[in-house]
C-alpha cells in the first residue's frame, strides 16, 4: 500500500464508493424540501427513494457478472460517468415522477459500479496487503455514509438539487484517477452466458410487487393486481434460476438452513432500518422542528458507533459463535426504536433523540459484522462471493419493499407527512412496527443459528482471483503462479458501517454471477 500505484487505486475504489454511499443517505436528508419544492405527496416521496433501491437491488449481481466478463475498470468507468448523468437530471428534475425515474438511472448506474469498487482492490493489490486495503476501503465507506447526512443537510439549507450536482465533479476525479492509474482485471475462465432473463423478470417482480404495494396506499383494489402479479413474476424468477445454466443466485445455497436463517434475520433487520432512516428525517423536520442539517447532523451518532463497536463485534461472534449477538443485537436496536417512539414536537436531542440513536446503533453493531461473518461460513467456498451478494440484495430488498408497505399500514398516505399531528401518530406507529421485525430477527437467530461462525479467512480454502498485476508488487500475479489468492479478509473485523446493506466478500471471479463489493 505505501506504493503511488497502490495509493491511486485505493483513491479511486473509496471515491466510486463513496459516491454510491453519500448519495444513498444525503438524499434522505432533502425528502422534505423535495417534497415542498415539487409539491410530491407521500407516494411520491417513497418512490424517490426506492426508484434507486429497486435498481440497485435488481441489478447490483449482473453488474458484478459483467465486470468479471468484460473488465472490471471498464465497467467501474461506465458505471460512474452513468450515476454521473443521471445525477444531472435528478438535478434538473421538474416533477415527482421525473426525479424517481432520474433516480432509477442512478441505480443502475450505481449497480455498475459498486461491484467493482472493492472487486479492483482484490484483483489488484498484492496478497500481503489486500487485507489493510480492503479494512481502509471499508473504514472510509463507513465515514462517506457517516458524514452523508450532515452533508445533505447542509446542502439543502441551499438548495437540495446541490446535492445531485455534487456527485458531478466527484465523478470527474474518479473518472480521471481511474482511467490514467487503475489497471484493468477480469475474470480469466468466465462464463459463457449472463442470467438476463432471471435479472428482468426479477427486477419485473419486485417492481411490480413494489407499485403495488404504495398504490395501496391510495386503493387497495388499485394495488392488489400489480402486487399480486409481481408475487407471481418472482415465483417465475425461482423457476428461471433453478433451470438456468448461469443462475444470479444458485438456490442450492438455500438448503443450507444457516444460510436461510441469517437471510431471514436480515430481511427482519434490514426492513426496520430502511423505515427508520426514511421517516426519522421527516419526524424530525416536520413535527419536531429541525432544519435539514440539524436532521442531518442527528443520525451522526448511529454511524459513529457501528465504526467504533462493529470489528470489535465480529471478533466477539468469533469467539462465543455467532448466534447470541444475532439475537440480543436486534433485540437492543428495538428497543432504540421504541426509544424513539417518545420523538415528538420540540424534542430534546440529548434527552429524546440521542439516547434512542445511540441504542440503536449499539443494536445494529451487534449485528451487522456476525451478520457477515455468518452468511460467508455458511456457504461452500465457491459461493462465498455469491452468497454475500444475495446477502446484501435481501439487505436491499428489504428496505425497498418496507419502504413500501409500512408506512402506508402507519397511515402515511397523500400529503399526510406535511401534517405534524398526523406524522407523529405514523411515525410512532411505524416505530413500534419496526420494532417488531427487529423481534423477529432476534427470535429466529436464537431459534434457528446453531453452529459458530469461523471468520472468513480461517473457514475456507482461498479462492480463484484473476491473475491481474498487482498495484503494490507489478511483477507478481495477484494470485501467485496458480492465480488463486493465497489470502483471504476476514471482513467481519474490519472497520466498517453497514448502513445500507452488509459488507460483502471482496474477492473476485468467486462466482460468474456475483457481486464483490458494496459501500
Amino acid at each position: 500500500m505505501g506504493t503511488a500505484s497502490a495509493r491511486w487505486v485505493l483513491l479511486a475504489t473509496v471515491l466510486g464508493s463513496s459516491l454510491v454511499m453519500l448519495d444513498s443517505t444525503v438524499v434522505n436528508v432533502a425528502l422534505e424540501r423535495i417534497g415542498r419544492d415539487l409539491d410530491a405527496d407521500f407516494a411520491g416521496l417513497q418512490w424517490i427513494v426506492n426508484a434507486y433501491t429497486l435498481a440497485l437491488a435488481a441489478l447490483i449481481l449482473l453488474g458484478g457478472a459483467l465486470g468479471d466478463r468484460f473488465g472490471r475498470r471498464r465497467v467501474f468507468l461506465v458505471g460512474v460517468v452513468w450515476f454521473a448523468v443521471a445525477s444531472l437530471l435528478c438535478a434538473v428534475a421538474p416533477s415527482p415522477a421525473m426525479l424517481a425515474w432520474a433516480r432509477a438511472l442512478q441505480g443502475v448506474g450505481g449497480a455498475l459500479l459498486t461491484p467493482g469498487s472493492l472487486a479492483m482492490i482484490a484483483a489488484t493489490f498484492d496478497p500481503a496487503d489486500r487485507s489493510r486495503a480492503v479494512g481502509t476501503w471499508s473504514a472510509f465507506g463507513g465515514v462517506a455514509g457517516a458524514i452523508g447526512p450532515f452533508v445533505g443537510g447542509w446542502l439543502v439549507e441551499w438548495d437540495w438539487r446541490i446535492v445531485f450536482l455534487l456527485n458531478l465533479p466527484l465523478a470527474l476525479v474518479i473518472v480521471v484517477v481511474t482511467r490514467f492509474h487503475v489497471p484493468e482485471s477480469r475474470d480469466p475462465d468466465p462464463a459463457t452466458g449472463f442470467d438476463i432473463g432471471g435479472t428482468v423478470v426479477g427486477a419485473a417482480g419486485l417492481g411490480l410487487l413494489t407499485y403495488g404495494l404504495i398504490e395501496a396506499g391510495g386503493s387497495a383494489v388499485a394495488g392488489a393486481v400489480p402486487a399480486v402479479a409481481g408475487i407471481l413474476l418472482l415465483g417465475v424468477f425461482l423457476l428461471v434460476e433453478r433451470r438456468s445454466a448461469h443462475p444470479l443466485v444458485p438456490l442450492d445455497l438455500f438448503a443450507n438452513r444457516t444460510f436461510t436463517a441469517v437471510n431471514g434475520v436480515t430481511f427482519a433487520v434490514y426492513s426496520a432500518l430502511g423505515v427508520f432512516f426514511f421517516l426519522l428525517v421527516l419526524q424530525l423536520q416536520v413535527v419536531a422542528g429541525y432544519s435539514p442539517l440539524a436532521a442531518g447532523t442527528a443520525l451522526l451518532p448511529v454511524t459513529a458507533v457501528m465504526l467504533l463497536l462493529s470489528s470489535r463485534a465480529g471478533a466477539l461472534a468469533d469467539k462465543i459463535g455467532p448466534r447470541l449477538p444475532l439475537t440480543l443485537g436486534p433485540l437492543v436496536a428495538a428497543g432504540g426504536l421504541l426509544l424513539a417512539t417518545r420523538i415528538g414536537a420540540d424534542a430534546s436531542y440529548l434527552g429524546t433523540v440521542l439516547p434512542a440513536l445511540l441504542v440503536f446503533g449499539l443494536g445494529l453493531s451487534l449485528t451487522v459484522a456476525p451478520l457477515t461473518a455468518t452468511v460467508l461460513a455458511s456457504a461452500e467456498s465457491r459461493h462465498a462471493g455469491i452468497a454475500s451478494g444475495v446477502n446484501n440484495a435481501v439487505a436491499r430488498a428489504a428496505g425497498l419493499l418496507a419502504v413500501a408497505v409500512v408506512p402506508v399500514v402507519a397511515g402515511l398516505t397523500g400529503q399526510a407527512y406535511a401534517d405534524a399531528s398526523r406524522m407523529a401518530e405514523s411515525f410512532r406507529i411505524a416505530m413500534l412496527i419496526c420494532a417488531g421485525l427487529l423481534a423477529v430477527g432476534g427470535v429466529l437467530s436464537w431459534a434457528s443459528i446453531r453452529t459458530p461462525s469461523a471468520a472468513p479467512s480461517a473457514a475456507r480454502p482461498p479462492a480463484p482471483s484473476a491473475a491481474a498485476p498487482s498495484a503494490a508488487a507489478p511483477s507478481a500475479a495477484a494470485g501467485g503462479p496458480s492465480g488463486a489468492l493465497p489470502a483471504t479478509v476476514d471482513l467481519a473485523k474490519c472497520l466498517h458501517c453497514g448502513v445500507a446493506a452488509p459488507q460483502l466478500h471482496p474477492d473476485p471471479a468467486v462466482h460468474a454471477g456475483s457481486a464483490n463489493s458494496t459501500p
